[in-house]
């Protein structure tokens, strides 16, 4: 339960990050300057998470808890964590502002996501000893970083059009399963 209180309160931490209401930027440099003006906001979301995280690293060793079988694993795992609680900060850049830099913000929060479960995945292994023969995830994960670098690039020249590109990892399954079966 304590754990839960923890993650909530990590996640509501980005909430009040507030994207200015009634702004519409003509252009990627005006919406990265608003951004940047946010800089006091993210350097004091990125502290209060990690004073969170000393707390919960100072909890979980003293009760033993599991998820202290590696401390890479840990914080592997609050790594991910924090590229999960800015998913809602990326989508609503991405869903406002037509413009490439949210499309940059957002597909950084998911390459971010992707990295530290590829990372995740490969400290298990290691912790454990044991290798898979099918790595789990990792070639939907790999679709994911190209499906987010292909979004950046087409927000250069079609910054309306580059969310599409994430529906390539639709076709993550099928491809998956073709790598596997060989």
């Amino acid at each position: 339960m304590t754990d839960g209180i923890f993650a909530f309160a990590m996640t509501l931490l980005v909430v009040n990050i507030e994207l200015p209401e009634g702004f519409h930027p003509k252009s990627n440099q005006e919406f990265l300057a608003r951004l940047s003006d946010l800089s006091d906001t993210f350097i004091a979301y990125l502290i209060t998470f990690f004073l969170l995280v000393s707390f919960w690293f100072g909890r979980a060793k003293e009760t033993g808890e599991p998820e202290m079988a590696s401390a890479a694993y840990a914080w592997a795992v609050l790594l991910h964590l924090l590229s999960v609680t800015f998913l809602p900060f990326s989508m609503l850049a991405v869903g406002r502002y037509d413009v490439p830099g949210a499309v940059w913000f957002y597909g950084a929060n998911m390459i971010l996501l992707a990295l530290t479960a590829i990372a995740i995945s490969l400290i298990a292994e290691r912790d454990s000893g044991r290798s898979r023969a099918r790595p789990n995830g990792r070639v939907e994960l790999g679709i994911l970083i190209a499906s987010a670098v292909l979004s950046i690039i087409t927000s250069l020249f079609a910054p309306d059009s580059a969310m599409l590109l994430y529906l390539l990892n639709l076709a993550s399954p099928f491809v998956a399963r073709a790598v596997y079966q060989r």
